[in-house]
C-alpha cells in the first residue's frame, strides 16, 4: 500500500467488504433470473435420491458462491411447494460442501493472479450483456458475469488492507482452549453482520495469507462463520411453512454438529493436511491448508449425516406442526421464491388451489344452508360466525397472493412470464367474488329466508309429499341448490377443477326453475313477493358458480406443475 494511514486502510477493508458482498449478490440475483425453467428442471429431475440431492447443493451453491443464498432457496423452495423436506435437506447439507468453492476459486485465483486484469474483462462483458438485454435472461446472466468479477476485486482490496495493516495489527491468538473459542465467536459474529460465511471465509484467508491470524484461529473463525450462516435461514423460515421450518432446524443441527466435530478434530486434522500439503506441493501453503481444512470438515459433516439423516428426518417430522392448522395462512408463498419468477408462478398456482379450495368450502356451508338442508327454520346464528370465519380466511389469502405478485412483478423478468401476472390475479379475483357471493347466500339464510308457498313443479323433480306448500316449493328449488353443491364439489373429481358437466347441469337446472318460479307467480299460484325473493337467492347461487367455472377454467389452463416428490 502507497500509504499506511490507519484510516485509509479501514476504508480499503470497508471498500472490500463491500465490493464482496455487492459482488455476491449481483451473481445470485443473475443467476436466479437467468437459470428460469432450468433451475426448475434441476429441482424436480435432481433431488429424487439424497445423493442427487447433495450433488445439486455443492452445484448451485458453487455457480451461486453463497451457501447462505442457497440455504434460503431451498427453505423457500419448502415453503413454496417446490421440494419436498426430504429433498430439500440433501440440498441444504450440499450446500454446506459447496461453499467450500469459494475458498478454492480465492486461493487459485485471489493470491495467484494479477485480480484486476482477471476481474475487469467479466465486468466488461457482463455489463454490455445487461445494457443490450436488460429484462431478459442475456441481461440476467450479464449481471452474473459482472458481478463474479466485482466478488475478486473486493478480495484485491480485501488484501491491499491487510497487508498494510501487518502481521501484529491483531491480538495475538494462541492454540488454547479460551483463544480457539474467541476465534469461534469472532467468525460467528461477523458472518451474522455480513449475512454470507463466504465473505467471512475470503477475509480470514486474506488475513491468514497477510500473516495477521496463525492458521489455528483462522480455521475456528471459519467453524464459526459455519455456524452463523443458520442465522439467516432461521429468520427466512419465522412464519413459513412447517416443512420450511423443519429444514431451518435441521441446518442448524447439521452445522452445529460439524462445528464441534471439527473444534475437537482441529489440531489433529490441520496437522494432517499440512503433512498432505507439504507431500504433494513440496511447500504448507497456509492459504491452501484452510481451504482444505474448510472442505474437509465439511465433508466430514456430510459422511456424518448419510447414516444420521433417516432418525433426524423422523425427529422433525413429529414438530412444528401448528402452521398447518393456520387455513389462513398462505402455504407456498415465499419472499425467497419471490426471486425466480417461474418458481414464482409456481407458488401462485398452488396458493391459487388452496385458496379456491377455501372459498368452495365456504360455497358449500353457504349451500347448504338454504332449502337443502330441509330444516326449517333458519339455521342457528352459529353457522353466520362460521361462514364469517371462513370468508375472512378467503380475503386474507387474497390479500397475501395480491401481495406476493406486487413483489414478484418488481423483480426483473422474461416478458412470458410478466403476461402471466395479472391471469393469476384474475383467478384470485374470481374466488373471491365466489367466496363473498356465497357469504351472502348463507346471510340469507340464516337471517331472512322462512318457508315460501305453495306448490311449483318442475319436469324432472319426484312429486312432492302433500305435507304443505313448503315441501312443494321445496320440490323446485332443492334440485337447483343440489346440483350448485355438486359443482362445487366437482375441483376434487379426478383431480380436475371445476368440471364443465356439473356447471352444465347447474345451468339447466337453473332455467328450469327460474321458469317454473316465473311461470308460478305470473299465474298467482304463488305469491309474487317470494318468488321474487327465491328468484334473488337462485341468481345469487348462479354469479358464484359462474365465478367458480370461470376461475377453474382459467386455473386449469396455466402451465403444468413441477411433479410433487
Amino acid at each position: 500500500m502507497p500509504s499506511t494511514s490507519p484510516l485509509l486502510l479501514g476504508a480499503t477493508l470497508l471498500g472490500g467488504i463491500g465490493l464482496f458482498l455487492l459482488g455476491m449478490t449481483m451473481l445470485t440475483d443473475g443467476l436466479k433470473v437467468a437459470a428460469g425453467r432450468a433451475l426448475e428442471r434441476i429441482l424436480a429431475a435432481w433431488t429424487r435420491t439424497r445423493l442427487h440431492g447433495l450433488f445439486t447443493g455443492v452445484l448451485l451453491t458453487a455457480l451461486m458462491q453463497s451457501s447462505t443464498a442457497m440455504t434460503v432457496a431451498a427453505i423457500g423452495f419448502v415453503n413454496a411447494g417446490l421440494l419436498s423436506f426430504t429433498s430439500a435437506l440433501w440440498v441444504v447439507f450440499g450446500s454446506n460442501l459447496g461453499s467450500s468453492v469459494t475458498g478454492w476459486l480465492v486461493a487459485a485465483i485471489g493470491f495467484n493472479f494479477k485480480i484486476d486484469a482477471f476481474a475487469l474483462p467479466f465486468i466488461g462483458v457482463g455489463m454490455a450483456l445487461k445494457l443490450t438485454g436488460e429484462g431478459t435472461r442475456r441481461g440476467a446472466l450479464g449481471t452474473s458475469l459482472a458481478g463474479f468479477g466485482v466478488l475478486f476485486l473486493g478480495i484485491d482490496l480485501l488484501k491491499d488492507g491487510f497487508e498494510g495493516l501487518g502481521p501484529q495489527s491483531l491480538p495475538a491468538f494462541g492454540t488454547d482452549g479460551a483463544s480457539m473459542a474467541l476465534a469461534v465467536l469472532m467468525g460467528l459474529l461477523l458472518t451474522i453482520v455480513l449475512q454470507a460465511s463466504s465473505a467471512t471465509l475470503a477475509l480470514v484467508l486474506t488475513a491468514v495469507a497477510g500473516g495477521m491470524l496463525p492458521v489455528e484461529a483462522g480455521a475456528a473463525m471459519v467453524i464459526g462463520a459455519n455456524v452463523g450462516t443458520t442465522l439467516t435461514g432461521i429468520l427466512a423460515a419465522i412464519g413459513a411453512t412447517s416443512n420450511a421450518r423443519r429444514l431451518a432446524a435441521a441446518h442448524v443441527l447439521f452445522n452445529v454438529v460439524t462445528a464441534v466435530v471439527a473444534m475437537v478434530l482441529l489440531s489433529p486434522l490441520l496437522r494432517l493436511i499440512h503433512g498432505l500439503g507439504v507431500w504433494l506441493t513440496g511447500n504448507g501453503d497456509v492459504v491452501t491448508q484452510l481451504v482444505l481444512f474448510h472442505t474437509s470438515f465439511n465433508a466430514l459433516g456430510v459422511l456424518l449425516m448419510w447414516p444420521l439423516s433417516g432418525p433426524l428426518v423422523r425427529f422433525l417430522l413429529v414438530r412444528f406442526r401448528s402452521a398447518e392448522e393456520d387455513a389462513a395462512r398462505a402455504r407456498y408463498l415465499d419472499h425467497n421464491v419471490a426471486a425466480v419468477p417461474e418458481l414464482a408462478l409456481q407458488a401462485l398456482r398452488r396458493e391459487l388451489a388452496h385458496l379456491g379450495h377455501c372459498a368452495l368450502r365456504l360455497a358449500s356451508d353457504s349451500a347448504r344452508l338454504n332449502p337443502v338442508t330441509l330444516h326449517w327454520p333458519a339455521p342457528a346464528p352459529q353457522s353466520d360466525a362460521r361462514l364469517a370465519r371462513q370468508l375472512q380466511t378467503v380475503e386474507q389469502l387474497q390479500s397475501q397472493i395480491g401481495a406476493f405478485v406486487s413483489e414478484v412483478s418488481r423483480q426483473p423478468m422474461p416478458q412470458d412470464v410478466a403476461r402471466q401476472l395479472p391471469e393469476l390475479l384474475r383467478i384470485a379475483t374470481y374466488f373471491d367474488t365466489l367466496a363473498r357471493v356465497m357469504h351472502h347466500v348463507g346471510q340469507q339464510a340464516v337471517h331472512t329466508l322462512r318457508p315460501p308457498v305453495p306448490a311449483v313443479t318442475i319436469p324432472w323433480a319426484p312429486a312432492a309429499p302433500a305435507t304443505g306448500a313448503h315441501d312443494a316449493l321445496l320440490t323446485c328449488v332443492v334440485p337447483v341448490f343440489t346440483a350448485a353443491l355438486d359443482f362445487f364439489a366437482s375441483d376434487e373429481a379426478g383431480g380436475t377443477w371445476l368440471a364443465e358437466e356439473a356447471h352444465n347441469a347447474f345451468e339447466e337446472r337453473y332455467q328450469a326453475a327460474k321458469a317454473a318460479l316465473l311461470q308460478a307467480g305470473a299465474g298467482g299460484t304463488v305469491d309474487v313477493a317470494a318468488a321474487v325473493d327465491w328468484l334473488a337467492q337462485l341468481s345469487d347461487l348462479r354469479r358464484a358458480v359462474e365465478q367458480g367455472y370461470k376461475a377453474g377454467q382459467h386455473l386449469a389452463a396455466l402451465p403444468a406443475l413441477v411433479p410433487e416428490k
